[in-house]
């Protein structure tokens, strides 16, 4: 029968199917292709013939004689600025100059060992850098060193043979109901339509909420349209300023969304509508708030509400555990959310969704029959 390392298997058609790597594509990625028969002997003769056809060919190794700074520098500006949405390249730019270049920048692109490359993630586990943090900085290394490899560069990528942190999966922050209420009480108070109030109503990210504009509201059809967020990132060719205020698209496709505008927000936000000239719903000077100027003074009606400081986020994690806790279904939850599947939301709110399973269990077992 088939052995470990064949490749071959049987079909729910009765068909035995033979899979074979026929190329790759230009990032290095293996292209398969499948061969079928009656029997599994006739399949891996098969599969013989054309493993034989389409043996790998060596790859013909042309080192590069700079330094891997130098590669990464040519990489990161002719080929991930040209790919990235801005928000991303100012994320790789950050992580590049702060750990990547200091540890690695001087050595020969050549000469980036295993060895060196491990060294390099205990450096970042000795800063004190969560596993999350290291995979994501080790993300773009393991990138850049696979276009060298493509080119010719290198023969191997060191990074698919390092051993990386395991990762510990944080319990996700929630206010109580009793949080919730003190914090909208304070929230209410403000002169200006709150964000906090629409991110406990809404699931908003906070960029979003910074790029909302009254345009992206339509009360006539009850929904709240996802269009834009607002990122601060890198100005690399600013003499005068570190970093610059852009507005770009959400997240990811799945972030341009469409959320329901209940009852009670309707008329919150429509009463604001009536009394400002500003194009944005956050505005407390008709121009935009940025996110870090809604995260400062979220921190001070934290304060003002004698409740403990966390970040602007936990408001997006109470709106949807308050969901959850309300019988609001997944899928529905996972598109309010915008996130790219029901498993992410599943893998985030575990803990919500075990306390409803608990109330489950509780309502069904109220049919127990105690007549036995």
């Amino acid at each position: 029968m088939t052995k470990k390392g064949e490749n071959i298997y049987k079909r729910k058609d009765s068909r035995w199917e033979g899979r074979y790597i026929k190329g790759r594509t230009s990032e290095n990625k293996i292209i398969y292709g499948s061969v079928y028969g009656k029997t599994y002997s006739e399949t891996k003769q098969k599969l013989i013939v054309l493993k034989a056809k389409h043996i790998e060919p060596v790859q013909k190794i042309n080192p590069y004689a700079g330094t891997f700074s130098e590669w990464l520098s040519f990489w990161f500006t002719s080929k991930v600025k040209n790919e990235v949405k801005p928000t991303t390249y100012s994320s790789y730019y950050r992580m590049i100059k702060k750990y990547i270049l200091p540890f690695l920048g001087d050595y020969e692109l050549k000469k980036m060992t295993i060895s060196v490359i491990q060294n390099f993630v205990v450096s970042l586990q000795e800063q004190g850098l969560s596993p999350r943090t290291i995979y994501n900085i080790f993300s773009i290394l393991k990138k850049c060193l696979n276009a060298a490899k493509v080119q010719g560069f290198i023969a191997e990528n060191p990074c698919y043979s390092a051993t990386l942190p395991k990762s510990i999966k944080k319990e996700i922050r929630v206010l109580t109901v009793q949080q919730q209420r003190k914090l909208e009480v304070a929230a209410l108070k403000e002169e200006w339509c709150s964000p906090i109030i629409l991110s406990l109503y809404s699931g908003l990210r906070v960029g979003e909420i910074s790029g909302l504009k009254w345009s992206d509201i339509d009360f006539q059809n009850n929904l709240i349209q996802v269009r834009r967020t607002v990122s601060r990132i890198v100005a690399e060719n600013s003499y005068d300023a570190k970093t610059k205020l852009i507005e770009g698209s959400p997240k990811s496709k799945h972030s341009n969304r469409e959320i329901p505008l209940a009852k009670n927000l309707k008329e919150y936000l429509k009463q604001y509508s009536q009394r400002t000239s500003s194009i944005y719903v956050v505005s407390k000077t008709c121009s935009i708030t940025e996110p870090r100027i809604i995260t400062y003074r979220f921190k001070k009606t934290l304060k003002e509400a004698g409740l403990p400081d966390t970040n602007f986020h936990v408001l997006r994690h109470t709106f949807a555990t308050r969901c959850i806790e309300k019988g609001v279904d997944i899928v529905s939850l996972s598109k309010i959310l915008g996130h790219q599947s029901t498993k992410m939301t599943l893998d985030t709110y575990t803990g919500s969704l075990l306390e409803t399973r608990r109330m489950a269990m509780t309502k069904l077992d109220r049919m127990f029959n105690h007549s036995f």
